[in-house]
């Protein structure tokens, strides 16, 4: 029985590469280095802000680019992040329907925190973690059991919505059932072995394929 959906954030809820990559850029020129096409900051997006700062910034100062990129992304976050299509109605439905949500992300949390809260769907989610709160970021599984742990919720019993190959680890480590959302993106890829029928377009194919949601339809 399902009791409890955990989801990541950059491309799964909201699509915040446009403010990742200025971000990115910016620390790049401030490091005399050309800005990166939009495509090669994306394929680095999800492993963390340390592996993103490594990859954009070889062979500068990690720590420095850290905190140039988190003194940037503070200030123009909010306006370059939307939710995707039907998410707020899907977060709506989950939670009409008494499922438990929260959001594992290797985002800074601090940055998702308040990112959740500006698109205003903070108040579906009773557990929101990032890399700062356990030992290993995903793919490691620590935070998808965390989150459930806070939740109290087997993990059996769980689901975790992501985007791509690292979130596909991460479940299968932490012995849960995982959706991913491509959001119509022609440039989706993924490496991991999952069934089909794991892999939906949007919020909206989900609602319309899993059961669950339908219930919820008659409760708005």
């Amino acid at each position: 029985m399902l009791k409890g959906v955990l989801f990541d954030f950059d491309g799964t809820l909201a699509d915040s590469f446009e403010a990742i990559a200025e971000s990115v850029n910016f620390v790049r020129v401030e490091n005399r280095l050309p800005e990166l096409r939009f495509e090669e900051i994306k394929a680095h997006v999800g492993h963390g802000l340390e592996h993103l700062m490594e990859k954009m910034l070889p062979g500068c100062d990690i720590d420095q680019a850290k905190k140039a990129y988190h003194a940037h992304h503070k200030v123009h976050m909010k306006t370059r992040t939307r939710l995707y299509p039907h998410a707020r109605e899907f977060l709506k439905k989950l939670h009409l329907l008494g499922i438990s949500m929260g959001v594992c992300s290797n985002k800074p949390v601090r940055f998702t925190t308040e990112l959740i809260e500006h698109l205003g769907i903070n108040e579906y989610f009773k557990v929101v973690l990032g890399p700062e709160d356990v030992p290993n970021p995903k793919p490691a599984p620590d935070m998808l059991i965390e989150a459930a742990k806070r939740l109290q919720i087997n993990h059996n019993e769980v689901v975790y919505v992501g985007d791509m190959d690292v979130d596909i680890k991460a479940s299968v480590a932490a012995g849960m059932e995982v959706w991913i959302v491509r959001h119509d993106d022609s440039s989706f890829k993924i490496s991991e072995n999952i069934a089909t029928e794991n892999i939906y377009d949007s919020f909206l194919e989900i609602e319309k394929k899993k059961s669950l949601v339908f219930v919820a339809h008659d409760r708005i």
